[in-house]
């Protein structure tokens, strides 16, 4: 079943590259057709998944590189446990919703679809790879598609912008496949499950090195003060579907990273390196808030506002207790959904403005009032307005990270009423005010795709919000047994 959601929108993608010229149109209906096959198979997973069964389940793995000179083999395996199965879903549904905001778009469309569903297998093989070498190959393929889709598809200095994304992640990714490289030296395999189980304990080189060696690439992607300097600028200039999928799903890849490897397979490194996390949690967090208030183009608002809100990933992350932990994952989700709504609000605002610049736009409620009010709910839930799956994140985490750590928690806090200033105070520049003559003749959100693209989301951020259940019966089976670990070392 992984399989088949890992490989079907890569099957799409030849399908839709492979289309004669005249019918190159017809590749957003191959893209919504395996987008959607995607994800009703990531939906069956996680409804099919069992809380009360530990371990990674629905299991493919066989043998791919072997290597018994070297003493290891390197695995093609997949499975899903609590952190990774609402990932999965996340990563269907957003994949979906990308397809539908890109609807419109004409110039070279197979080529553009192809690479949408090639960025969603690269994701899915992130979040579903139990070797560490798989892993690596996955986040690394998942830098071509992006690249491509910003450079040859964005707005703006898209060639520089996708250049310091792609530079940034590989400098990254450089450290992480050395840490990576030293950990299956010294343990002999690359398999994540048996480096859990039978921790390294000696490398040739020191493991505090190794940690912060893997942790560098899942900072960038993250990302964190001062690793985040790529993330405005992609966002800026790139498409809207790739803004959803960028803030959506490859975000969450640093925060998954985190938790699934660099906590479980070097606990203790990971419990040296709290409060040095825990800072750097609290720092992001009021930096990003900040920045975010000063900024006047409204998609990097919205980028900026990722930096902070990510933060509170690794404030949950640095506590590394239960509850924490679980929040931390639940964030990841959530603002995987928010802000991935934020982003295509935004893409309809400028599709019918064609500006970004909050100073020129004023009462764009009274011409587009579905547009305005999913903008208003999906501003309140960034902020964690109760009964939001926000609001359920963000409370989750600060709950579980007070006791460890309770200035960064403190500071965390405070992110969140500077939140509410520049939420509050765009909507009020944005949506509110007196009508302009300018706008006299934009138009509100009526088509199918526009309208289906904001309710999945909306439906999904009140579902959660309301019900965290969903949610959190699978996300505290996947953290329990890391929390485990980490609760084992001093």
């Amino acid at each position: 079943m992984l399989t088949l959601f890992l490989l079907l929108p890569a099957a799409g993608a030849l399908l839709a590259l492979f289309l004669p010229k005249h019918r190159d149109q017809d590749a957003k209906w191959i893209a919504l057709l395996f987008a959607g096959a995607a994800f009703a198979v990531s939906i069956a997973v996680f409804a099919l998944f069992d809380a009360a069964h530990e371990g990674y389940q629905f299991v493919d793995r066989f043998q791919w590189i072997a290597a018994e000179t070297a003493g290891f083999s390197i695995m093609y395996a997949v499975g899903v446990d609590g952190l990774s199965a609402p990932l999965v879903l996340l990563l269907g549904l957003l994949s979906v919703v990308s397809v539908l905001v890109s609807w419109r778009i004409e110039a070279h469309a197979k080529q553009y679809f192809a690479w949408l569903l090639l960025m969603e297998s690269a994701v899915a093989g992130v979040f579903l790879s139990l070797d560490l070498i798989q892993f690596f190959l996955f986040w690394e393929l998942e830098l071509l598609p992006m690249f491509m889709l910003i450079s040859q598809w964005g707005s703006g200095r898209r060639l520089y912008s996708a250049t310091k994304f792609l530079l940034y992640t590989l400098a990254g990714s450089a450290f992480m496949l050395v840490g990576f490289l030293v950990l299956g030296a010294a343990a002999g395999t690359f398999d994540m499950a048996e480096l859990v189980e039978t921790p390294v304990t000696e490398a040739a080189v020191p493991l505090t090195l190794v940690f912060w060696a893997i942790m560098l690439a899942f900072l960038v992607k993250l990302p964190v003060f001062p690793l985040h300097t790529w993330l405005p600028d992609a966002h800026t200039d790139a498409p809207t579907a790739v803004s959803v999928m960028l803030a959506g799903v490859l975000l969450k890849m640093g925060g998954y990273g985190i938790i699934r490897i660099a906590l479980p397979i070097l606990p203790q490194q990971a419990r040296d390196a709290s409060l040095m996390l825990a800072t750097l949690a609290g720092f992001s967090i009021l930096w990003g808030a900040v920045i975010t208030l000063r900024q006047t183009d409204l998609k990097r608002l919205v980028a900026y506002s990722s930096v902070s809100h990510m933060g509170y990933v690794l404030l949950g992350v640095s506590a590394m207790g239960p509850l924490a932990l679980s929040g931390a994952a639940m964030q990841m989700f959530t603002h995987g959904t928010i802000t991935g709504l934020l982003f295509v609000v935004v893409g309809l605002i400028y599709d019918r403005t064609h500006t970004r610049e909050i100073a020129e736009m004023s009462g764009l409620m009274h011409r587009m009032p579905l547009v305005g009010t999913v903008f208003v709910v999906a501003g309140l839930a960034s902020l964690g307005m109760p009964g939001t799956s926000g609001f359920v994140a963000e409370l989750t985490t600060f709950l579980g990270s007070f006791a460890a750590h309770p200035v960064a928690t403190a500071a965390g806090i405070f992110g969140v009423v500077l939140s509410a200033g520049y939420i509050l105070w765009t909507v009020q520049r944005v949506l509110h005010g007196p009508p302009s003559e300018r706008w006299r003749d934009l138009t509100d959100a009526t088509a199918w795709w526009e309208v289906t693209a904001m309710a999945s989301l909306v439906i999904v951020i009140f579902a959660v919000g309301i019900y965290p259940a969903l949610l959190t019966h699978a996300v505290e089976a996947g953290i329990a047994p890391i929390a485990h670990i980490l609760e084992g070392v001093s």
